[in-house]
């Protein structure tokens, strides 16, 4: 699996994808990224270590993604991200974070600004409609206000591709992401293992009359595969 990648539009960083112990919460219907995991953690060191080891600060702008949150990569990793940050002079850093572990985001702040470096954290909301995120979902977030929901997180993840949702549907999403987070990114749901399928209409949609209104946008990433950040799919790709 490619494991690390270079971003050169919108906002420019490297990106690797990491392993933890795994998303606690693994419930979302339509996830199986948390099949990316082991209960052993000395061998997600070695292999964190090893995709971290490409990293270079070319952008001083680095994001870490996990099939997870940022607490399932375990200590020792956080701490080797905080070393590669000070050594490659990356002065800004994503990571992605479940609600769930919305009070873990403040000493992580404070710890990561003590080596200069500061944190931007994703939260995948998927849609600001709360009763399709919740009862068709799964998300495991409680609260139904979109500035509540923002509080102490910085980006946010949106889905769109899912029987239901509509042109106006995706536009409200993405504008009120715009409105309480920095930085939005749209996911078009893909076939993966689970019973939520794809709409093919809802993407022709999106594609038509939605993604040509925030192609050009620099806080809006999009991507139409999920392995377009260039992390995900096969070494060889």
């Amino acid at each position: 699996m490619k494991r690390y990648s270079i971003i050169t539009e919108k906002n420019p960083r490297e990106i690797v994808l990491l392993r933890g112990t795994g998303c606690k919460w693994k419930r979302c219907t339509f996830c199986d990224y948390h099949l990316d995991r082991s209960e052993n953690e000395a061998e997600n060191f070695a292999l964190n270590a090893a995709v971290l080891a490409q990293v270079n600060g070319i952008y001083h702008h680095l994001e870490v993604i996990n099939s997870g949150s940022f607490p399932e990569l375990g200590e020792a990793t956080i701490e080797l991200i905080r070393k590669v940050c000070r050594e490659k002079g990356i002065t800004t850093l994503h990571f992605e974070c479940h609600y769930l572990y919305r009070n873990a985001i403040a000493p992580l702040r404070e710890r990561f600004a003590e080596a200069g470096v500061t944190l931007h954290i994703k939260i995948g909301v998927e849609t600001f409609d709360a009763t399709y995120r919740e009862e068709i979902l799964h998300k495991g977030i409680s609260q139904t206000d979109p500035a509540k929901i923002a509080e102490g997180f910085d980006e946010c993840c949106l889905l769109f591709g899912l029987s239901g949702q509509s042109v106006s549907s995706m536009i409200s999403d993405i504008e009120t992401g715009l409105v309480h987070f920095q930085r939005v990114c749209v996911n078009i749901m893909e076939e993966n293992t689970t019973s939520v399928h794809p709409d093919t209409d809802v993407i022709s949609a999106f594609i038509k009359d939605v993604y040509p209104l925030y192609q050009t946008n620099p806080r809006v990433d999009i991507l139409l595969h999920n392995t377009d950040f260039g992390v995900g799919g096969p070494e060889n790709e």
